[in-house]
């Protein structure tokens, strides 16, 4: 693994902590002489967000991105990283912390260990999409949604080096680690979608939102919305309808070769496209969007095996509620003897 040889430094501006953290940084990268800038900060001089490219190029492109807040800071440091195939280094200071690896504590530690390569890259999934058109933010929508939190994003721009082809779309220039939506814009007036697996109809829905997510944002919106938590080791799209007036509500788990289209029915509201929870565009009836994995993963930094699963269960105490504690507490299972081979390596064999 090759040393650190830049970084690109993505705060959330508003915690104290975070910002603390963040000196911490930029004094580790000056004692060992590596280059670090502030990324994905809001544009003084045009008074706009930039694109995850523009953010990456300004930065001199760093080979190793560290955000430092929560999950939704960390995927902005995804954001920025996907052009240019960077780790990701999460330091969480947030609440939940499904994506981030170190705690402030643990940061400085964690940056010499990176910079020594003793650590894994854990390679997900991420999904992109085509429009039938290039996305467009009406006006008046960024005072609707600011909230203080600064200027949105643009609208993606067309995949460099990709062209439109006639029936297929418009290639977007898009990186979702977690999920892209499509959600009605007003209160009054639900989103009319439907839905296509692999250029075949597959359901019309009258919801609030429809979910396409990868396996890393099972635990994100899509769980919030009654959908199932999948293994980010797993390859595959969830789909996931957000209040379905209809009897058919439940999630679709789909294997990574398909491709989900979302058709804005002809009497539908207006719908909102947002990618990892960034309004991206507004759909009109009769727009459409196709959304599907993306050919490059994500890398993010692990300085420990990855246990997903153990992040489930913390997070949401799966061990630690009350009526189940009533009954006694479980111990640990760990048989000191050999795993026998039919456990070491479970499933078919391969070639059968």
């Amino acid at each position: 693994m090759v040393p650190v040889e830049r970084i690109g430094l993505v705060v959330h501006g508003g915690k104290e902590v975070a910002l603390a953290a963040a000196r911490e940084v930029r004094r580790w990268a000056a004692a060992h002489d590596i280059p670090c800038a502030d990324i994905d900060v809001w544009d003084d001089v045009h008074g706009h967000r930039l694109n995850a490219r523009e953010e990456a190029a300004r930065a001199g492109s760093p080979d190793l991105i560290v955000t430092v807040g929560g999950d939704g800071t960390f995927l902005r440091g995804v954001r920025v990283a996907g052009p240019t195939g960077a780790l990701v280094l999460g330091v969480n200071v947030g609440r939940v912390g499904f994506l981030t690896e170190v705690s402030t504590n643990d940061l400085t530690n964690a940056l010499d260990a990176v910079h020594r390569g003793e650590m894994t890259v854990d390679a997900r999934m991420t999904l992109t999409m085509r429009a039938s058109r290039p996305l467009e933010i009406p006006d008046g929508m960024e005072a609707m949604l600011r909230y203080g939190r600064g200027p949105m994003l643009p609208p993606p721009h067309v995949r460099p080096g990709m062209n439109s082809a006639a029936g297929w779309g418009v290639p977007l220039d898009v990186l979702a680690l977690n999920d892209i939506v499509a959600e009605k814009l007003a209160r009054d007036r639900q989103a009319s979608l439907a839905v296509y697996v692999g250029g075949k109809l597959f359901a019309s829905y009258s919801a609030d939102a429809l979910i396409v997510a990868s396996s890393t944002g099972s635990t994100a919106y899509s769980f919030a919305a009654g959908g199932p938590i999948v293994s980010p080791h797993l390859d595959a799209l969830v789909f996931t309808p957000v209040a379905a007036h209809m009897v058919f509500n439940r999630s679709v788990v789909l294997d990574s070769s398909q491709r989900v289209g979302i058709l804005v029915l002809e009497h539908s509201g207006q719908v909102a496209v947002s990618v990892d929870g960034q309004l991206r565009g507004v759909l009109d009836p009769g727009d459409w969007i196709t959304v599907y994995g993306a050919p490059k993963r994500s890398k993010l930094v692990r300085l420990s095996e990855p246990d997903f699963l153990g992040k489930v269960r913390d997070r949401f105490g799966l061990v630690d509620s009350a009526a189940a504690l009533a009954d006694g507490r479980p111990p640990a299972y760990a048989p000191n003897e050999p795993v026998p081979p039919d456990l070491a390596h479970p499933g078919p064999a391969e070639g059968d």
